[in-house]
């Protein structure tokens, strides 16, 4: 039986492993390789049959999972959105820069860090790297994770920067690219990084195309808390859902009906590429899938109406110390519930239907809910519902757990609210 502590913690191991959204997918193909899940290739004709569970890669940072039901027709597709990646910093491919017998490398800012927590932590680096091939449209491709603590962003003493406290701007192109070494006998050469890749993966240096790699900070979250009533940990926006959608699909039984938990990269940027949710692709899958149980054009679309979308992401609790940012009367309290996101502009997908479609839900299930709308002066992002439901018109909500410090370098959630969203995922898919 699960309870919020065990469940907390199988969470933060998930996290620790998952340093980048490529490998916070090779985690998830575990859990659900564990579970007797079928891998399907984009490139060939797919053979599903009712009772079978299967998941797809299209891309090294998306997965998607899907069940099918017994009763494939009764139900439509019963469908959990979430995003793989976090706000991190991205490593240039010319990256060394030499300042007296200091490293450092140059970096990009990837989706939006809150910049001053990055600062003084011990940080790692992990993604993927392509190396040459017999074939050149097929390059090699490779997964890293430095596993150390290789990188670190020094603040500025507050001897040479004494207004620091009152609040300084700070230069993603000056003030936050991470220190990884000195030059010495053994690392005078250039292309230091790469030497280090290279050896990595027993390679060369020239057979070394290119990389994607991001910044991470190493080490496992903690339950923090006099009562432990806390998870803080990096990434939790949004690696909480990411886990939490794949393990309820590989353990919950499907009578009837498509489960689905789609796990989406680029979020943080917009969701504007192949593999982000604002594309066609999932829409093509769920067509592909239809296609695969022999479905009619019509049939596909009859079903759809019959469908349901519960779009994952971090929702803002109320802050302790900053309670004005929040609207005065739906601020949602960490481990008072899971909370239910709504705005007139759209923002998330919810409506007063699928809001009352998820609180009977919750109500049924003793699941404890709570409602998030933003201070009205204060404009809150976007999330995946709008996205995938302008591609796929099925009736939807934003949920979320509620969290301080979004976007930090290290988050802060409730071990209750986790469970609790658990419980939801798990009801859902055995409708």
């Amino acid at each position: 039986m699960k309870t919020s502590m065990s469940y907390s913690k199988d969470l933060m191991t998930f996290i620790e492993k998952s340093t980048s959204p490529y490998h916070s997918v090779i985690q998830g193909k575990k859990i659900l390789d564990e579970k007797g899940f079928k891998e399907l290739n984009m490139k060939d004709e797919w053979q599903v049959e009712k009772g079978g569970k299967y998941y797809v890669i299209p891309y090294s940072s998306m997965i998607i999972a899907f069940t099918l039901g017994e009763y494939v027709d009764k139900m439509g597709y019963k469908i959990i959105i979430s995003h793989t990646d976090s706000p991190s910093f991205k490593i240039k491919p010319v990256s060394e820069i030499k300042t007296d017998n200091y490293i450092t490398l140059n970096t990009e800012v990837y989706g939006g860090p809150v910049y001053y927590t990055w600062f003084d932590r011990p940080l790692s680096l992990a993604g993927k790297v392509a190396l040459k091939s017999d074939n050149p449209m097929k390059p090699l491709i490779k997964y890293i994770d430095f596993k150390k603590s290789v990188l670190t962003i020094p603040s500025l003493a507050i001897h040479m920067n004494r207004e620091v406290n009152k609040g300084v701007e700070l230069s993603p192109q000056k003030d936050t690219l991470p220190l990884i070494g000195q030059i010495n006998k053994t690392l005078s050469k250039d292309n230091y990084l790469v030497s280090y890749i290279a050896k990595e993966l027993g390679t060369e240096i020239e057979n070394i195309l290119d990389f994607d790699l991001y910044l991470y900070l190493t080490g496992k979250g903690n339950v923090v808390g006099i009562n432990e009533e806390f998870v803080q940990s990096s990434r939790l926006d949004d690696l909480a859902m990411v886990y939490t959608s794949l393990v309820s699909i590989a353990n919950t039984e499907n009578k009837s009906g498509i489960n689905i938990a789609a796990c989406f990269d680029n979020e943080e940027i917009g969701s504007r590429t192949k593999q982000g949710a604002d594309s066609v692709l999932f829409s093509n899958i769920i067509e592909r899938i239809s296609m695969a149980l022999s479905r009619t054009r019509s049939k596909q679309y009859r079903m759809l109406e019959e469908s349901f979308i519960i779009s994952a992401d971090a929702a803002h609790a109320l802050h302790p110390n900053a309670v004005e940012k929040n609207d005065p009367t739906n601020r949602p309290v960490i481990n008072e519930g899971i909370v239910l996101k709504l705005s007139a502009k759209q923002s998330y997908a919810t409506d007063c239907e699928s809001t009352g479609t998820i609180q009977q839900l919750c109500d049924e299930n003793k699941i404890p809910y709570q409602k998030f709308v933003n201070h009205s002066c204060i404009p809150g992002g976007k999330t995946l519902g709008p996205v995938v439901t302008a591609y796929l018109p099925i009736k939807a909500v934003d949920v979320g757990v509620p969290m301080l410090a979004m976007h930090s370098i290290n988050e802060l959630v409730g071990v209750d609210d986790l469970l609790n969203m658990s419980k939801l995922f798990d009801n859902f898919y055995a409708l």
